[in-house]
């Protein structure tokens, strides 16, 4: 069985090829597991919130859909939401006070304005990115919204194992994302047969906690909160 490693800072790849893996098939899968190292050289157990894909040049639009991010006990549920470009994502508020949804990233900024308890507001996505998403009235509140504009991209189980089906053979770039590592890519070959065993690791051991500011680019204040 042959044996192809590739190395690059922040992300370790180590690919399967079967010997003599022939044309079986026009699609297959990438398979692997994702590691998120933590100070202390400990494993993360958010591995789950970590998002992977792959990147060609040229690849099949992504089919829009619709998603929820929803908003309770002052948190977005869930925390990282994984949708295709051009899907819209609703933001229904649970809490019995109001919320205030904005982002202000590049790929997707918005604002939702002030909403009560049962009220939902939504927002397209068009673009591919990731999107910081914030409440102006909770400095606790963060959430993150995974835009990708083709259909192979998937989140790692509870392990880190991760399967992107329907893959066509050819020559990609993989990457692998957590709100707490630098963001790592790795040009991969995917076989008839597709590529089995990756082994991914993300360093977040360099992770600092850094309080975003609200809607209006200032810190935080605490006057006159009362929830």
């Amino acid at each position: 069985m042959g044996r192809l490693q590739l190395f690059e800072t922040g992300l370790i790849l180590a690919v399967m090829f079967p010997a003599g893996s022939g044309n079986l098939a026009a699609q297959a899968a990438v398979i692997g597991r994702l590691s998120v190292v933590d100070r202390g050289d400990r494993m993360a157990e958010d591995v789950g919130r970590a998002v992977i894909w792959l990147e060609a040049d040229q690849a099949p639009a992504a089919v829009a859909s619709h998603g929820d991010m929803i908003i309770e006990g002052k948190q977005f549920l869930p925390h990282v939401l994984l949708i295709p470009a051009g899907s819209t994502v609703t933001f229904p508020n649970h809490d019995p006070f109001n919320h205030n949804v904005f982002s202000l990233s590049e790929a997707g900024s918005f604002d939702l304005g002030l909403y009560d308890r049962g009220e939902g507001k939504s927002k397209e996505f068009s673009s591919a990115g990731i999107i910081r998403v914030y409440c102006n009235v909770h400095a606790t509140m963060s959430g993150f919204i995974v835009v990708r504009d083709n259909p192979w991209y998937t989140q790692p189980g509870a392990d880190g194992s991760f399967t992107i089906a329907d893959v066509p053979a050819g020559e990609y770039t993989l990457h692998a994302w957590h709100e707490r590592a630098k963001e790592a890519s790795q040009r991969i070959r995917v076989t008839a047969t597709g590529a089995k065993g990756l082994a991914i690791e993300l360093d977040a051991r360099g992770y600092k906690f850094k309080p975003h500011l609200n809607k209006y680019g200032q810190p935080y204040t605490q006057a006159g909160r009362r929830y």
